[in-house]
């Protein structure tokens, strides 16, 4: 259902790209342009997108004598899956939160912060390993960097709108507006597809990491850990990269309503992954 969930999505938000160029510009020309905008995006988001996002979190490589224990873990994780080992990184923060990045599972990077492993016991530390590889194995990261940059182009056209807006034909009180309703609601609509996606494959990698290690009650407790611990240790990041994220990290800067189950939320809400974790626990 996630996987189906994200398709249909992904579809809108193109279409949304598709019309916006339409009714801004007018005619298939315009419908043109937002399809060329939209994959000049795309193709930059594919092969920048990892290094931007370690750079934006501070994420330095590690050394395996500095982390022996995380890449033990994720020697054994990434051999049982059957994907290539990726690099792994050590943010400086008190924090306890992790994430992945990278376009394949052949260019992909792991990200730990020092609180994380100074709090988890070994099988939550393997349910949060496992969380971060099932987004490198799904392509998740591919796939919310083609929304974001979708959700991107949908702003940039509406700006566009706002100073050129109205079509070819500028008299014509329709196009203008078309263009006004462009302007106003597509980046809305945009924003909430995008963070819909963004939930949908938190929810997909939880599941997909509890079967990897058969142990859904570990990532559970890990994330219970995680919440706790994130709403009162602040770490500074990019705002822009905080999906990444296994949970939000600007928790403790006052954005319970927007990072974590809101309308406009990034991650689903923690209680709702541990119920899930717990349900798919009790049917193995």
């Amino acid at each position: 259902m996630n996987n189906l969930k994200t398709v249909a999505l992904l579809s809108l938000m193109s279409a949304l790209v598709w019309l916006i160029g339409l009714a801004i510009f007018g005619g298939s020309q315009g419908m043109l342009i937002g399809l060329m905008f939209a994959v000049l995006l795309n193709f930059g988001a594919y092969f920048f997108s990892d290094k931007l996002a370690l750079r934006m979190t501070g994420a330095r490589p590690a050394t395996e004598q500095e982390l022996p224990q995380v890449y033990g873990m994720v020697r054994r994780l990434a051999a049982a899956s059957d994907m290539p080992v990726p690099s792994i990184h050590l943010i400086d923060s008190r924090q306890p939160n992790a994430f992945a990045t990278g376009r394949n599972p052949r260019h992909a990077a792991v990200a730990v912060t020092a609180g994380i492993l100074e709090i988890m016991r070994d099988d939550e530390l393997e349910g949060v390993l496992a969380h971060e590889l099932a987004h490198v194995r799904n392509r998740d990261i591919l796939i919310t960097s083609i929304a974001a940059m979708l959700a991107a182009a949908i702003s940039i056209f509406a700006r566009i709108g706002l100073w050129f807006g109205g079509g070819r034909d500028r008299n014509n009180p329709m196009g203008l507006v078309l263009t006004l309703v462009a302007v106003i609601l597509a980046p809305l609509a945009g924003m909430v597809i995008k963070m819909a996606i963004s939930r949908a494959r938190e929810y997909q990698a939880d599941a997909s990491g509890a079967e990897m290690t058969g142990q859904p009650l570990s990532l559970a407790r890990a994330l219970e850990k995680i919440d706790t611990n994130s709403r009162r240790i602040p770490m500074r990041v990019n705002p822009a990269v905080s999906q990444l994220f296994i949970a939000d990290p600007l928790h403790a800067f006052g954005r319970r309503g927007l990072g974590s189950g809101g309308f406009f939320s990034t991650h689903p809400p923690i209680e709702e992954r541990i119920r899930r974790l717990e349900n798919m626990y009790y049917r193995i």
